[in-house]
Protein backbone atom coordinates (compact mmCIF):
# COMPACT_ATOMS: atom_id res chain seq x y z
CA UNK A 1 0.00 0.00 0.00
CA UNK A 2 3.09 2.18 0.97
CA UNK A 3 4.47 1.59 -2.54
CA UNK A 4 1.12 2.49 -4.74
CA UNK A 5 0.68 5.40 -2.34
CA UNK A 6 4.22 7.17 -3.21
CA UNK A 7 3.67 6.13 -6.82
CA UNK A 8 0.49 7.78 -6.82
CA UNK A 9 1.93 11.07 -5.31
CA UNK A 10 5.06 11.05 -7.64
CA UNK A 11 2.41 10.82 -10.14
CA UNK A 12 0.25 13.79 -9.07
CA UNK A 13 3.59 15.87 -8.16
CA UNK A 14 4.78 15.24 -12.40
CA UNK A 15 2.36 14.10 -14.67
CA UNK A 16 -0.91 16.37 -15.63
CA UNK A 17 -3.52 16.10 -13.17
CA UNK A 18 -3.45 19.70 -12.20
CA UNK A 19 -6.05 21.65 -12.42
CA UNK A 20 -5.47 24.42 -14.89
CA UNK A 21 -6.83 27.82 -14.95
CA UNK A 22 -6.52 28.64 -18.55
CA UNK A 23 -6.58 25.38 -20.08
CA UNK A 24 -9.47 22.84 -18.41
CA UNK A 25 -9.08 19.48 -18.38
CA UNK A 26 -12.55 19.02 -19.12
CA UNK A 27 -11.77 20.56 -22.16
CA UNK A 28 -12.54 18.14 -25.07
CA UNK A 29 -9.79 19.16 -27.83
CA UNK A 30 -5.99 17.90 -27.76
CA UNK A 31 -3.81 20.25 -26.22
CA UNK A 32 -0.60 22.19 -27.70
CA UNK A 33 2.76 21.19 -26.35
CA UNK A 34 5.00 24.03 -26.32
CA UNK A 35 7.11 26.52 -28.52
CA UNK A 36 10.75 27.37 -28.52
CA UNK A 37 12.27 30.03 -30.25
CA UNK A 38 15.59 31.65 -30.46
CA UNK A 39 17.78 34.18 -31.92
CA UNK A 40 21.95 34.40 -32.17
CA UNK A 41 23.97 37.56 -33.68
CA UNK A 42 21.13 39.93 -33.84
CA UNK A 43 20.96 43.26 -31.68
CA UNK A 44 17.68 43.39 -30.96
CA UNK A 45 17.12 39.99 -30.27
CA UNK A 46 14.88 39.57 -27.42
CA UNK A 47 12.28 41.81 -29.35
CA UNK A 48 12.83 39.15 -32.48
CA UNK A 49 12.14 36.34 -29.81
CA UNK A 50 8.99 38.83 -28.63
CA UNK A 51 6.96 38.19 -32.31
CA UNK A 52 8.45 34.47 -33.20
CA UNK A 53 6.49 33.64 -29.65
CA UNK A 54 3.83 35.93 -31.00
CA UNK A 55 3.69 33.55 -33.82
CA UNK A 56 3.77 30.56 -32.03
CA UNK A 57 1.34 31.29 -29.12
CA UNK A 58 -1.27 28.22 -30.59
CA UNK A 59 1.44 26.31 -29.09
CA UNK A 60 1.24 27.21 -25.52
CA UNK A 61 -1.55 29.85 -23.45
CA UNK A 62 -0.65 29.03 -20.04
CA UNK A 63 2.49 31.45 -19.54
CA UNK A 64 5.94 32.92 -21.98
CA UNK A 65 9.35 33.77 -20.51
CA UNK A 66 12.34 35.14 -22.63
CA UNK A 67 15.78 34.90 -21.86
CA UNK A 68 18.83 37.09 -23.67
CA UNK A 69 22.14 37.59 -23.26
CA UNK A 70 24.74 40.33 -23.68
CA UNK A 71 28.04 38.16 -23.89
CA UNK A 72 28.61 39.10 -19.99
CA UNK A 73 25.37 37.64 -18.38
CA UNK A 74 21.88 36.32 -19.00
CA UNK A 75 18.42 38.03 -18.38
CA UNK A 76 15.37 36.82 -17.75
CA UNK A 77 11.58 37.89 -17.91
CA UNK A 78 8.84 35.45 -17.30
CA UNK A 79 5.00 35.45 -16.60
CA UNK A 80 1.75 33.29 -16.73
CA UNK A 81 -0.37 34.32 -19.22
CA UNK A 82 -0.04 35.39 -23.37
CA UNK A 83 2.67 37.15 -25.03
CA UNK A 84 1.41 40.05 -25.74
CA UNK A 85 0.58 40.54 -22.56
CA UNK A 86 3.16 39.73 -21.02
CA UNK A 87 5.75 41.47 -22.89
CA UNK A 88 5.90 45.26 -22.66
CA UNK A 89 8.22 47.89 -23.84
CA UNK A 90 9.54 48.48 -20.57
CA UNK A 91 10.23 44.48 -20.01
CA UNK A 92 11.65 43.88 -23.15
CA UNK A 93 14.38 47.02 -22.54
CA UNK A 94 15.45 44.37 -19.42
CA UNK A 95 16.22 42.08 -22.10
CA UNK A 96 19.45 43.40 -23.76
CA UNK A 97 22.30 41.78 -25.60
CA UNK A 98 21.64 39.86 -29.25
CA UNK A 99 21.32 35.93 -27.91
CA UNK A 100 17.86 35.74 -26.50
CA UNK A 101 15.76 32.15 -26.36
CA UNK A 102 11.57 32.28 -25.82
CA UNK A 103 9.00 29.75 -24.71
CA UNK A 104 5.42 28.92 -24.70
CA UNK A 105 4.20 27.17 -22.10
CA UNK A 106 1.60 24.46 -22.18
CA UNK A 107 1.94 22.37 -19.02
CA UNK A 108 2.11 18.32 -20.59
CA UNK A 109 3.91 17.91 -17.51
CA UNK A 110 4.00 19.60 -13.71
CA UNK A 111 1.31 22.27 -12.74
CA UNK A 112 0.38 25.56 -13.92
CA UNK A 113 2.22 27.65 -11.99
CA UNK A 114 4.86 30.38 -12.97
CA UNK A 115 7.62 28.37 -11.15
CA UNK A 116 7.24 25.83 -14.51
CA UNK A 117 7.21 28.84 -16.84
CA UNK A 118 10.27 28.87 -19.21
CA UNK A 119 13.35 29.56 -20.19
CA UNK A 120 14.63 27.76 -16.88
CA UNK A 121 17.94 29.27 -15.64
CA UNK A 122 20.85 27.78 -13.68
CA UNK A 123 24.16 28.71 -12.31
CA UNK A 124 26.47 25.84 -12.24
CA UNK A 125 29.97 25.05 -12.42
CA UNK A 126 30.70 26.02 -16.24
CA UNK A 127 28.79 29.66 -15.73
CA UNK A 128 24.76 30.20 -16.57
CA UNK A 129 22.43 28.39 -18.59
CA UNK A 130 18.99 28.80 -20.04
CA UNK A 131 16.92 26.04 -21.32
CA UNK A 132 13.32 26.01 -23.33
CA UNK A 133 12.40 22.87 -23.89
CA UNK A 134 9.18 21.22 -26.21
CA UNK A 135 8.72 17.78 -25.99
CA UNK A 136 7.60 14.99 -22.82
CA UNK A 137 10.58 12.55 -21.06
CA UNK A 138 8.96 9.36 -21.16
CA UNK A 139 11.74 8.51 -18.15
CA UNK A 140 11.57 11.73 -15.99
CA UNK A 141 10.31 10.20 -13.31
CA UNK A 142 13.25 7.40 -12.77
CA UNK A 143 16.08 10.31 -13.39
CA UNK A 144 14.29 12.52 -10.81
CA UNK A 145 13.99 10.03 -8.08
CA UNK A 146 17.76 9.36 -8.98
CA UNK A 147 18.58 12.99 -8.89
CA UNK A 148 17.01 13.52 -5.90
CA UNK A 149 18.54 10.72 -3.95
CA UNK A 150 22.41 12.06 -4.86
CA UNK A 151 21.17 15.62 -2.99
CA UNK A 152 19.60 17.73 -6.23
CA UNK A 153 16.75 19.64 -4.92
CA UNK A 154 13.89 20.73 -7.64
CA UNK A 155 12.63 24.10 -7.85
CA UNK A 156 9.57 23.31 -10.29
CA UNK A 157 7.42 20.43 -10.88
CA UNK A 158 8.48 20.12 -15.10
CA UNK A 159 10.73 17.66 -16.34
CA UNK A 160 12.48 20.22 -18.00
CA UNK A 161 14.55 21.09 -14.96
CA UNK A 162 15.74 17.27 -14.87
CA UNK A 163 17.45 18.03 -18.14
CA UNK A 164 19.38 21.05 -16.44
CA UNK A 165 20.49 19.02 -13.23
CA UNK A 166 21.82 16.47 -15.24
CA UNK A 167 24.26 18.83 -17.08
CA UNK A 168 24.94 20.31 -13.68
CA UNK A 169 25.77 16.38 -12.22
CA UNK A 170 27.90 15.91 -15.39
CA UNK A 171 31.37 15.02 -14.76
CA UNK A 172 32.88 15.39 -18.27
CA UNK A 173 34.45 18.41 -19.07
CA UNK A 174 33.13 21.39 -21.04
CA UNK A 175 29.24 21.93 -21.99
CA UNK A 176 28.87 20.17 -25.07
CA UNK A 177 30.56 17.19 -23.47
CA UNK A 178 27.59 17.45 -20.61
CA UNK A 179 25.62 17.87 -23.37
CA UNK A 180 25.89 14.79 -24.88
CA UNK A 181 26.23 12.84 -22.07
CA UNK A 182 22.56 14.19 -20.96
CA UNK A 183 21.03 13.34 -24.06
CA UNK A 184 22.16 9.67 -23.59
CA UNK A 185 20.11 9.48 -20.71
CA UNK A 186 17.31 10.53 -21.43
CA UNK A 187 14.24 9.06 -23.07
CA UNK A 188 11.18 10.18 -25.35
CA UNK A 189 10.82 13.68 -27.05
CA UNK A 190 12.81 16.82 -27.01
CA UNK A 191 13.64 19.62 -29.30
CA UNK A 192 15.58 22.11 -26.73
CA UNK A 193 16.93 25.50 -27.48
CA UNK A 194 20.18 26.32 -24.86
CA UNK A 195 21.66 29.30 -24.66
CA UNK A 196 24.79 29.86 -22.55
CA UNK A 197 26.23 33.62 -22.45
CA UNK A 198 28.25 33.32 -25.65
CA UNK A 199 26.16 31.32 -28.04
CA UNK A 200 22.81 29.24 -28.78
CA UNK A 201 22.48 25.65 -28.83
CA UNK A 202 19.66 23.81 -30.21
CA UNK A 203 19.23 19.65 -29.74
CA UNK A 204 16.42 17.11 -31.29
CA UNK A 205 15.88 13.69 -29.97
CA UNK A 206 16.93 11.11 -32.00
CA UNK A 207 13.26 10.10 -33.22
CA UNK A 208 12.88 13.91 -34.34
CA UNK A 209 9.23 13.74 -32.34
CA UNK A 210 8.92 17.93 -32.40
CA UNK A 211 9.85 19.93 -35.52
CA UNK A 212 13.05 22.51 -34.91
CA UNK A 213 13.78 24.47 -37.68
CA UNK A 214 16.42 26.83 -38.60
CA UNK A 215 16.60 29.78 -40.74
CA UNK A 216 18.70 33.33 -41.10
CA UNK A 217 17.94 37.20 -40.99
CA UNK A 218 20.28 39.25 -42.40
CA UNK A 219 23.35 37.14 -40.81
CA UNK A 220 21.72 36.04 -37.68
CA UNK A 221 20.42 32.86 -36.95
CA UNK A 222 17.27 32.09 -35.78
CA UNK A 223 16.47 28.91 -34.29
CA UNK A 224 11.98 28.04 -33.84
CA UNK A 225 9.64 25.48 -33.21
CA UNK A 226 7.91 26.03 -36.58
CA UNK A 227 8.08 28.55 -39.39
CA UNK A 228 5.51 30.98 -39.37
CA UNK A 229 7.34 32.19 -36.75
CA UNK A 230 10.17 32.84 -39.74
CA UNK A 231 7.68 34.32 -41.70
CA UNK A 232 6.67 37.39 -38.92
CA UNK A 233 10.26 38.63 -38.56
CA UNK A 234 10.94 38.42 -42.45
CA UNK A 235 13.55 35.33 -41.64
CA UNK A 236 14.02 32.55 -45.02
CA UNK A 237 14.06 28.91 -44.19
CA UNK A 238 17.49 26.97 -44.34
CA UNK A 239 16.67 23.46 -42.79
CA UNK A 240 15.27 21.59 -39.87
CA UNK A 241 17.67 20.70 -37.04
CA UNK A 242 18.01 16.86 -38.22
CA UNK A 243 17.00 14.17 -35.26
CA UNK A 244 19.80 13.04 -33.06
CA UNK A 245 21.54 16.68 -34.20
CA UNK A 246 22.79 18.88 -31.72
CA UNK A 247 23.53 22.84 -33.49
CA UNK A 248 25.91 24.86 -32.05
CA UNK A 249 25.82 28.69 -32.77
CA UNK A 250 28.49 31.18 -31.56
CA UNK A 251 30.84 34.26 -33.13
CA UNK A 252 32.46 31.24 -34.98
CA UNK A 253 29.64 30.07 -37.00
CA UNK A 254 27.24 26.84 -37.02
CA UNK A 255 28.51 23.84 -36.13
CA UNK A 256 26.56 20.49 -35.98
CA UNK A 257 27.34 17.38 -34.35
CA UNK A 258 25.36 13.85 -35.28
CA UNK A 259 25.67 12.31 -31.53
CA UNK A 260 22.46 10.68 -31.07
CA UNK A 261 21.60 7.74 -33.04
CA UNK A 262 18.58 6.04 -33.33
CA UNK A 263 16.41 2.85 -34.69
CA UNK A 264 13.91 5.04 -36.21
CA UNK A 265 12.33 8.65 -37.09
CA UNK A 266 9.11 9.17 -35.57
CA UNK A 267 7.88 12.66 -36.32
CA UNK A 268 3.91 13.20 -34.54
CA UNK A 269 2.06 12.62 -37.28
CA UNK A 270 -1.01 14.97 -35.22
CA UNK A 271 1.32 18.00 -35.86
CA UNK A 272 -0.23 17.79 -39.37
CA UNK A 273 -3.10 16.92 -38.32
CA UNK A 274 -4.28 19.62 -35.56
CA UNK A 275 -1.53 21.21 -33.83
CA UNK A 276 0.59 23.48 -36.21
CA UNK A 277 -0.45 26.61 -37.89
CA UNK A 278 -1.59 25.53 -41.49
CA UNK A 279 1.05 28.34 -42.96
CA UNK A 280 4.23 26.54 -41.59
CA UNK A 281 6.35 23.91 -43.26
CA UNK A 282 7.56 21.64 -40.58
CA UNK A 283 9.61 17.86 -41.18
CA UNK A 284 11.28 18.23 -44.10
CA UNK A 285 9.51 21.45 -45.24
CA UNK A 286 6.13 20.41 -46.03
CA UNK A 287 3.11 22.46 -45.77
CA UNK A 288 0.67 21.76 -42.90
CA UNK A 289 -2.18 23.34 -45.13
CA UNK A 290 -1.23 21.43 -47.79
CA UNK A 291 -0.89 17.99 -46.35
CA UNK A 292 -4.44 19.13 -44.13
CA UNK A 293 -6.57 19.31 -47.47
CA UNK A 294 -5.05 16.26 -49.00
CA UNK A 295 -6.35 14.67 -46.02
CA UNK A 296 -9.79 15.92 -46.25
CA UNK A 297 -9.82 15.10 -50.16
CA UNK A 298 -8.53 11.23 -49.36
CA UNK A 299 -11.23 11.43 -46.57
CA UNK A 300 -14.17 12.34 -49.50
CA UNK A 301 -12.64 8.88 -51.45
CA UNK A 302 -12.74 6.74 -48.92
CA UNK A 303 -16.51 8.17 -46.90
CA UNK A 304 -18.60 9.79 -49.60
CA UNK A 305 -22.12 10.48 -48.63
CA UNK A 306 -25.00 12.28 -50.75
CA UNK A 307 -25.43 16.23 -49.24
CA UNK A 308 -26.24 19.29 -50.29
CA UNK A 309 -22.62 21.08 -48.25
CA UNK A 310 -19.52 20.73 -46.70
CA UNK A 311 -19.15 22.79 -43.68
CA UNK A 312 -15.40 22.53 -41.42
CA UNK A 313 -15.58 23.05 -37.60
CA UNK A 314 -13.51 26.32 -37.35
CA UNK A 315 -10.76 26.38 -37.20
CA UNK A 316 -9.13 23.56 -37.31
CA UNK A 317 -11.31 21.76 -39.90
CA UNK A 318 -11.17 24.35 -42.40
CA UNK A 319 -8.64 23.01 -44.66
CA UNK A 320 -9.63 19.47 -44.23
CA UNK A 321 -13.00 20.52 -45.37
CA UNK A 322 -11.55 22.11 -48.38
CA UNK A 323 -10.52 19.10 -49.35
CA UNK A 324 -13.54 17.13 -49.31
CA UNK A 325 -15.80 19.57 -50.70
CA UNK A 326 -13.35 20.31 -53.58
CA UNK A 327 -12.84 16.16 -54.24
CA UNK A 328 -16.81 15.03 -53.57
CA UNK A 329 -17.38 18.28 -55.47
CA UNK A 330 -20.42 19.31 -52.92
CA UNK A 331 -20.26 23.13 -52.05
CA UNK A 332 -18.56 24.20 -49.11
CA UNK A 333 -19.02 27.15 -46.86
CA UNK A 334 -18.61 28.53 -43.08
CA UNK A 335 -21.84 26.99 -41.47
CA UNK A 336 -20.19 27.54 -38.21
CA UNK A 337 -19.13 30.92 -37.21
CA UNK A 338 -16.33 30.88 -34.67
CA UNK A 339 -16.43 33.61 -32.39
CA UNK A 340 -12.65 34.49 -31.52
CA UNK A 341 -13.23 36.79 -28.60
CA UNK A 342 -13.90 34.52 -26.41
CA UNK A 343 -11.82 34.67 -23.05
CA UNK A 344 -10.44 31.68 -21.11
CA UNK A 345 -12.77 32.30 -18.44
CA UNK A 346 -16.43 33.49 -18.70
CA UNK A 347 -19.69 34.67 -16.74
CA UNK A 348 -22.36 32.05 -17.69
CA UNK A 349 -25.68 33.24 -17.36
CA UNK A 350 -27.81 32.58 -13.69
CA UNK A 351 -30.56 31.21 -15.93
CA UNK A 352 -28.87 28.08 -17.31
CA UNK A 353 -28.83 27.70 -21.48
CA UNK A 354 -28.15 24.37 -23.05
CA UNK A 355 -24.78 23.95 -24.63
CA UNK A 356 -23.60 27.38 -23.47
CA UNK A 357 -20.24 26.72 -23.41
CA UNK A 358 -20.10 25.45 -27.50
CA UNK A 359 -22.63 28.21 -28.52
CA UNK A 360 -20.53 31.08 -26.96
CA UNK A 361 -17.96 29.74 -29.20
CA UNK A 362 -19.80 28.34 -32.21
CA UNK A 363 -22.62 29.94 -33.83
CA UNK A 364 -24.84 27.85 -36.68
CA UNK A 365 -25.91 29.74 -39.85
CA UNK A 366 -29.46 29.04 -39.94
CA UNK A 367 -29.74 30.52 -43.53
CA UNK A 368 -27.04 28.51 -44.79
CA UNK A 369 -28.51 25.06 -43.10
CA UNK A 370 -31.59 24.74 -42.97
CA UNK A 371 -33.47 22.12 -44.85
CA UNK A 372 -30.13 20.96 -45.88
CA UNK A 373 -27.85 17.85 -45.37
CA UNK A 374 -24.34 18.57 -44.40
CA UNK A 375 -20.94 17.21 -44.07
CA UNK A 376 -19.67 18.33 -40.79
CA UNK A 377 -15.90 18.08 -41.53
CA UNK A 378 -13.43 18.14 -38.24
CA UNK A 379 -9.76 16.72 -37.15
CA UNK A 380 -10.76 14.27 -34.40
CA UNK A 381 -13.02 13.33 -31.70
CA UNK A 382 -11.81 13.14 -28.40
CA UNK A 383 -13.85 12.02 -25.67
CA UNK A 384 -16.76 13.27 -28.07
CA UNK A 385 -18.49 15.79 -25.92
CA UNK A 386 -18.10 18.68 -27.89
CA UNK A 387 -18.68 16.92 -31.03
CA UNK A 388 -22.26 15.72 -29.74
CA UNK A 389 -23.30 19.38 -28.96
CA UNK A 390 -22.26 20.90 -32.14
CA UNK A 391 -24.10 18.17 -34.21
CA UNK A 392 -27.51 19.12 -31.91
CA UNK A 393 -26.47 22.62 -32.58
CA UNK A 394 -26.81 22.26 -36.64
CA UNK A 395 -29.82 19.94 -36.36
CA UNK A 396 -32.29 22.33 -33.88
CA UNK A 397 -30.43 25.78 -34.46
CA UNK A 398 -29.38 25.29 -37.45
CA UNK A 399 -32.30 23.66 -39.19
CA UNK A 400 -30.59 20.91 -41.11
CA UNK A 401 -32.11 17.79 -42.27
CA UNK A 402 -28.73 15.73 -42.19
CA UNK A 403 -25.53 15.98 -40.23
CA UNK A 404 -23.02 13.59 -41.48
CA UNK A 405 -20.01 13.97 -39.68
CA UNK A 406 -16.29 13.25 -41.02
CA UNK A 407 -13.06 12.91 -39.25
CA UNK A 408 -9.53 13.90 -41.09
CA UNK A 409 -8.04 11.62 -38.88
CA UNK A 410 -8.39 8.17 -37.50
CA UNK A 411 -9.88 7.14 -33.98
CA UNK A 412 -7.49 8.60 -31.34
CA UNK A 413 -7.21 5.00 -29.30
CA UNK A 414 -4.04 6.03 -27.26
CA UNK A 415 -3.17 8.68 -25.22
CA UNK A 416 0.83 10.28 -25.96
CA UNK A 417 3.33 10.72 -23.92
CA UNK A 418 6.04 12.64 -26.23
CA UNK A 419 4.70 15.83 -25.27
CA UNK A 420 1.01 16.19 -25.99
CA UNK A 421 -1.67 16.73 -23.19
CA UNK A 422 -4.29 14.01 -24.62
CA UNK A 423 -6.12 12.61 -22.22
CA UNK A 424 -6.06 8.89 -20.52
CA UNK A 425 -7.00 5.60 -22.49
CA UNK A 426 -10.05 5.58 -21.09
CA UNK A 427 -11.55 9.22 -21.36
CA UNK A 428 -10.88 8.79 -25.26
CA UNK A 429 -14.05 7.60 -27.03
CA UNK A 430 -12.69 5.43 -29.74
CA UNK A 431 -10.58 3.71 -27.39
CA UNK A 432 -13.74 1.81 -25.90
CA UNK A 433 -16.32 2.82 -28.51
CA UNK A 434 -17.01 1.04 -32.24
CA UNK A 435 -17.76 3.96 -34.77
CA UNK A 436 -21.39 3.12 -34.81
CA UNK A 437 -21.59 3.53 -31.11
CA UNK A 438 -19.80 6.42 -31.23
CA UNK A 439 -22.30 8.06 -34.01
CA UNK A 440 -25.15 7.33 -31.90
CA UNK A 441 -23.37 8.79 -28.77
CA UNK A 442 -22.86 11.93 -31.01
CA UNK A 443 -26.61 11.26 -32.93
CA UNK A 444 -24.93 12.61 -36.66
CA UNK A 445 -26.65 10.84 -39.26
CA UNK A 446 -23.17 9.16 -40.31
CA UNK A 447 -19.59 9.14 -38.71
CA UNK A 448 -16.60 7.82 -40.39
CA UNK A 449 -12.95 8.43 -39.93
CA UNK A 450 -9.84 9.16 -41.87
CA UNK A 451 -8.26 5.39 -42.49
CA UNK A 452 -4.96 5.07 -41.36
CA UNK A 453 -3.23 4.10 -44.67
CA UNK A 454 -5.34 7.10 -46.16
CA UNK A 455 -3.51 9.20 -43.16
CA UNK A 456 -0.21 7.95 -44.43
CA UNK A 457 -0.57 8.51 -47.92
CA UNK A 458 -0.04 12.10 -47.24
CA UNK A 459 3.28 12.78 -45.51
CA UNK A 460 6.87 11.81 -47.47
CA UNK A 461 8.31 8.76 -46.22
CA UNK A 462 5.65 7.17 -44.37
CA UNK A 463 7.64 5.14 -42.10
CA UNK A 464 9.69 7.83 -40.39
CA UNK A 465 6.20 9.15 -38.42
CA UNK A 466 4.71 8.24 -34.92
CA UNK A 467 0.99 7.40 -35.41
CA UNK A 468 0.97 5.63 -31.69
CA UNK A 469 -2.45 7.33 -30.50
CA UNK A 470 -4.40 6.12 -34.12
CA UNK A 471 -2.41 2.51 -33.78
CA UNK A 472 -0.89 1.80 -30.20
CA UNK A 473 2.69 1.57 -31.57
CA UNK A 474 4.76 3.61 -29.22
CA UNK A 475 8.22 4.20 -31.10
CA UNK A 476 9.57 4.50 -27.25
CA UNK A 477 9.62 2.14 -24.32
CA UNK A 478 7.22 3.43 -21.85
CA UNK A 479 7.56 1.58 -18.57
CA UNK A 480 4.54 -0.28 -17.93
CA UNK A 481 4.36 0.99 -14.25
CA UNK A 482 4.19 4.55 -16.05
CA UNK A 483 1.62 3.52 -18.06
CA UNK A 484 -0.25 1.50 -15.54
CA UNK A 485 -0.19 4.90 -13.29
CA UNK A 486 -1.31 7.19 -15.89
CA UNK A 487 -4.00 4.64 -16.95
CA UNK A 488 -5.31 5.36 -13.36
CA UNK A 489 -6.47 8.69 -14.27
Amino acid sequence: MKRITADIRRLIRNRRIFSSPYVPLSSDKFHEECGVFGVFGHPEAANLTYLGLHALQHRGQEGAGICSSDRRQIYIEKSMGLVADIFSEKRLKRLPGDIAIGHNRYSTAGTSSLKNVQPLTVNYSLGSLAIAHNGNLVNALELRDQLEEKGAIFQSTSDSEVIVHLIAASREGGLYERLIDTMKSISGAFSLLLMSENELIAVRDPYGFRPLSIGKRNGAYVVASETCAFDLIGARYVRDVEPGEIVIINRNGLTSFKTLPSLRHAACIFEFIYFARPDSNIFGNQNVNAVRKELGRILARENPVEADLVIPVPDSGVPAALGYAEESGIPFDFGLIRNHYVGRTFIEPRQSIRHFGVKIKLNPVRHLLEGKRVVVVDDSIVRGTTSKKIVKMIREQGGAKEVHMRISSPPTIGPCFYGIDTPSRKELIASTHLTEEIRKYITSDTLSYLSIEGLLKVVENPEQYCSACFDDKYPVFTPQERVEQIELF
